[in-house]
């Protein structure tokens, strides 16, 4: 009777463990996101502005301009407004951004931080406080921006 109990509860464990294991694996499959290469522009666009020596706004080309404007990037402000846009060059940084944020917490101003790829992968928690604090982070290169709310600071 003890060996057929043991069979019993042998099987029983068995079964569980197939069962836990194919649920495990199941639900862990790698998902495959496909992406329709017609709706996407790989068209190149040149970037740059053209300087005037009349204090007024460089241009920017209509294209950039109407390509930024439809992403909600920000290139150029107001001109008939004061406004100050803080920005911070992380592609090179040389260990000074805990400094800069904490005197930037510490005077509630906002900022934009352009990182690189590298940077996100050896500063993560110095990005995640960026974002954590309010802070716009944007790509280092002009390809793409990730950014959140317009920051202004009012003269």
């Amino acid at each position: 009777m003890k060996t057929k109990n043991r069979k019993i509860i042998f099987i029983v464990i068995l079964i569980i463990l197939i069962l836990v294991l194919s649920f495990f694996f199941l639900n862990n499959e790698k998902q495959i996101q496909e992406t329709n290469a017609e709706v996407v522009s790989n068209k190149k666009i040149g970037w740059g502005i053209k300087r005037n020596n009349n204090h007024e706004q460089p241009d920017v080309g209509s294209k950039n301009k109407e390509l930024l404007e439809s992403n909600n990037g920000i290139t150029l402000g107001n001109k008939d407004e004061k406004v100050i846009y803080l920005t911070f060059d992380e592609g090179y940084e040389a260990g000074y951004t805990p400094k800069i944020l904490e005197t930037l917490k510490s005077n509630n101003v906002k900022a934009t931080f352009f990182i690189t790829a590298h940077y996100v992968n050896t500063a993560s928690d110095l990005v995640k406080q960026m974002i954590d604090e309010g802070h716009i982070v944007g790509n280092h290169t002009p390809i793409s921006l990730m950014s959140g709310n317009d920051i202004k600071i009012k003269c």
